[in-house]
């Protein structure tokens, strides 16, 4: 597993990380040995970023990675949470809420400091009033917290929160082959102001897996349901925005492209690990075999030049006009 400087401080982070929204059980159900089993696979393989929130399963994915890991005896593992979805948004954002969210976090994941704490994708005018960062500030001088940083919905939110927020260290960007504007619009000042990138949403709900058809059906409480149009949350939050038929003519003419040393799910994390800008991506995992194979993605070689200009063009002239939401 390759490492990569994450942030200003210059701390080694796993290129591949795991993204735990699935081990709290919101949109599928991942049984306590399975979480427990998939989490181990993960360190074995390398893996040394978990990125979770205090929204996922109001709280159950912190305490099972608070667990896991005080009986593993790991020290070395990166944890970043979140805070701004779970009782706040929209519009219940009061310090003293802040402050006990952040005291729960730190209960669940049996630390004393939380590594990273991101703010949830939070209203715009709440991250424009720049409160919630003066109140983390304080959190920070407290020991509480030891980074400050956003996961957003839009390039337009991320520079706004560089130009303002001096301490931020990282920011949390949906970005995958469906999604592209990152790379013109970001990924140069990023690097510049030392801000860390953390890639979501890599596979596009799963899309990007190639293991759907346009008769895939999903569950009822599974947001690529309910939320496939943006009902619900943001649209871009699922499937990237691009609609799930369109997705899958998209990923037919990705297909054509792959590497024959590299399944379409590894083929598509490793076209973001190309870009130097991402600190790390965090696909998530339902299965221990799954957070193997994401995790070998380190070791493959990059894409050829072609192929990024293949998958350029494709987002150019044909994805992008597809894409819905803010963005």
């Amino acid at each position: 597993m390759n490492k990569r400087s994450f942030g200003r401080d210059g701390v080694e982070i796993s290129e591949v990380g795991l993204g735990c929204w699935q081990l709290g059980g919101n949109w599928s159900h991942v049984e306590d040995e399975t979480a427990k089993a998939i989490l181990k696979a993960s360190l074995d393989s390398g893996i040394t970023f978990l990125d979770t929130a205090d929204v996922y399963g109001a709280g159950r994915s912190e305490t099972i990675i608070g667990k896991f890991l005080k009986e593993v005896g790991r020290d070395d593992i990166f944890v970043a949470t979140k805070v701004g979805r779970l009782d706040l948004y929209p519009d219940k954002y009061t310090e003293e809420a802040v402050q006990s969210h952040i005291e729960d976090s730190l209960r669940r994941l049996q630390v004393d400091s939380l590594d990273l704490v991101q703010t949830h994708c939070v209203p715009g005018e709440i991250m424009e009033s720049g409160e919630i960062y003066q109140w983390l500030g304080n959190l920070r001088q407290a020991g509480k917290i030891k980074r400050i940083a956003a996961s957003i919905e839009t390039v337009e939110e991320a520079l706004m929160l560089i130009d303002s927020v001096p301490e931020l260290y990282s920011l949390q960007v949906i970005f995958n082959i469906f999604r592209q504007k990152p790379i013109h619009e970001l990924f140069e000042k990023a690097k510049e102001k030392q801000v860390g990138i953390i890639a979501r949403v890599p596979l596009a709900s799963g899309v990007l897996s190639g293991k759907y058809t346009k008769d895939t059906t999903f569950g009822k409480g599974d947001h690529r349901n309910f939320n496939k149009d943006g009902k619900f949350f943001n649209v871009g939050e699922t499937f990237a925005g691009v609609p799930f038929e369109k997705g899958i003519e998209f990923v037919q003419k990705i297909e054509a492209l792959r590497p024959e040393n590299m399944t379409l799910a590894q083929m598509a994390l490793r076209w973001i690990l190309d870009f130097d800008a991402v600190s790390v991506v965090i696909p998530g995992a339902t299965k221990p075999e799954q957070a193997v194979s994401n995790a070998a993605v380190s070791d493959l070689p990059s894409l050829s030049s072609e192929i990024h200009q293949s998958l350029s063009d494709l987002y150019q002239n044909e994805i992008h006009e597809e894409v819905r939401g803010v963005y």
